[in-house]
């Protein structure tokens, strides 16, 4: 990259600056007609207990879908503001280069007119000439000061340039990497917004008694989920409760005090919270600032056996890690479940365990 178009290049990125607080245009979710949940959106209403629950785990399997989609969008959001700001900073740099640039140049264009003044003839010529002692003694001085201010200024004018290449290179990459992100905000966005709509579409067919059935499907399939897990549990070590942190009981007073928000997808409070942001802002109001995504939180923090458990502890849910919970004791977490339902206490057990891990080991 030559230097003239490295600055053009510098000027463009800093003017496309601008565009960063635009926010991606949510596409408008299509009907879904290919989706998994295609042959579900438009059942025949249900005429016994067996197709009840059929079409309750069809609402679940469309919201766990939505889940593992909400965590793709979050963690593409989260890329997406860091990649922003590099690139301010970024920008800054290479504005801050360029009037470095013009800055030195200026010095160089000052040594070159003063030699123009002096005759025209260079340092040493001029020295040359001298017959009074003194002066020549000075102008030796005068000459290596002068050699070693135009080398300085030089040196520092072809590292200023290096740099400021640099930096508009890692500017493009990185304004490659955000657009990358923003594809992937605007189709994850797509199909969350498919998969809710194909479940609501499935519970708004049912009758209000059968609706109220379906809560109660929903509940009694948890419990038999807890009671399975709890009679299968490996005997938690002694006094675990006990050994809870400042910071994990912090955490618990934080998101048991937000029981009663609504579940929206990609929320991280106050007023709402999808499940990964009630457990991310919960540990941040401890103090202890941990990845928004629930699948970030299984990639990064400590894992810990079950039995070890106390509270403040998350528990990640699915194969995908898809869904995370926070553990407050006695068997119970509290989460953000899914669409349509609020932050609550439930089982531990009452969807399927991937992993324990604790922020604050």
């Amino acid at each position: 990259m030559n230097r003239r178009h490295c600055a053009a290049a510098a000027i463009t990125l800093v003017c496309a600056l601008g565009l960063l607080t635009v926010p991606v245009q949510a596409t408008a979710a299509p009907t879904p007609d290919s989706s998994p949940s295609s042959s579900a959106s438009s059942p025949a209403a249900p005429s016994s207990e067996k197709d009840l629950e059929k079409i309750r785990e069809q609402i679940e399997t469309l919201y766990r879908q939505a889940g593992a989609a909400t965590d793709a969008y979050n963690l593409a959001e989260e890329q997406t503001k860091k990649q922003s700001g590099e690139i301010v900073k970024l920008a800054k740099a290479i504005v801050d280069g360029q009037a470095r640039i013009a800055e030195l140049k200026d010095r160089a264009g000052a040594q070159a007119r003063e030699q123009y003044r002096n005759g025209g003839l260079p340092p040493g010529a001029q020295l040359a000439l001298s017959d009074d002692p003194q002066l020549f003694l000075d102008g030796v001085n005068k000459v290596r000061t002068s050699q070693q201010a135009s080398k300085t200024v030089l040196a520092e004018l072809n590292r200023t340039q290096e740099d400021l290449e640099t930096y508009t290179q890692d500017a493009s990459s990185n304004w490659h990497k955000l657009e990358t992100n923003r594809v992937k905000q605007a189709e994850a966005k797509k199909k969350i917004n498919a998969q809710i709509a194909a479940a609501e579409k499935l519970e708004s067919r049912l009758e209000k008694k059968e609706r109220a059935r379906l809560r109660q499907l929903e509940q009694d399939a948890a419990n038999r989920a807890q009671s399975a897990w709890l009679a299968t549990r490996p005997t938690p070590n002694v006094d675990v409760s006990g050994a809870t942190t400042a910071a994990g009981k912090a955490a618990v007073a934080f998101a048991t005090a937000q029981i009663g928000k609504p579940y929206v997808w990609g929320a991280t409070g106050p007023g709402s919270y999808d499940c990964s942001g009630l457990t991310s802002k919960a540990w941040a109001a401890a103090g202890r600032p941990i990845p928004r995504t629930s699948q970030e939180q299984w990639r990064l923090l400590p894992r810990i056996d079950i039995q070890d458990m106390r509270p403040g502890d998350l528990i990640i849910y699915h194969a995908d890690a898809s869904h995370v919970g926070m553990y407050v004791g006695d068997g119970a977490i509290v989460h953000s479940p899914r669409p349509g339902r609020h932050v609550t206490l439930a089982g531990a057990g009452s969807m399927k365990i991937l992993g324990v891990v604790r922020p604050d080991r």
